[in-house]
């Protein structure tokens, strides 16, 4: 299992997690995929004060990863960005697990397993 952080994610995330005493009480993010968007799934990443206890656990450039265990095969492979712009700014993600993304780029689908697609509307 792998989800990699790069380096504007990791600096923007260890932001949040560590920029302020108001986010001392968090653990890190989870992240996850739940069915929606135009595709079937989207993309889901919060902070959280605890761990899940099934959740596969791991750090990378300090910033404490929690992945829920339904979606560990959706997300293997998963690079997660952090784009600021004239016109985006957020978190983005590039799945290797994706054959069909949304033009929005939060919602996907994969040939093995289908998610229950919703109007992005």
């Amino acid at each position: 299992m792998t989800v990699t952080l790069t380096e504007k994610a990791a600096l923007k995330l260890r932001t949040v997690l560590y920029g302020n005493s108001n986010t001392s009480h968090i653990a890190g993010i989870r992240v996850g995929v739940k069915d929606g968007g135009c595709n079937g799934y989207e993309y889901a990443l919060n902070l959280v004060k605890e761990a899940n206890s099934e959740d596969v656990r791991f750090e990378q450039d300090d910033v404490p990863i929690y992945v829920d265990p339904t979606s560990v095969s959706l997300l293997d492979g998963v690079v997660i960005d952090f784009v600021d712009s004239l016109t985006q700014s957020g978190f983005t993600f590039t799945n290797p697990n994706a054959t069909d993304t949304c033009g929005c780029g939060k919602s996907f689908s994969t040939a093995n397993c289908g998610g229950q697609a919703a109007s992005c509307g």
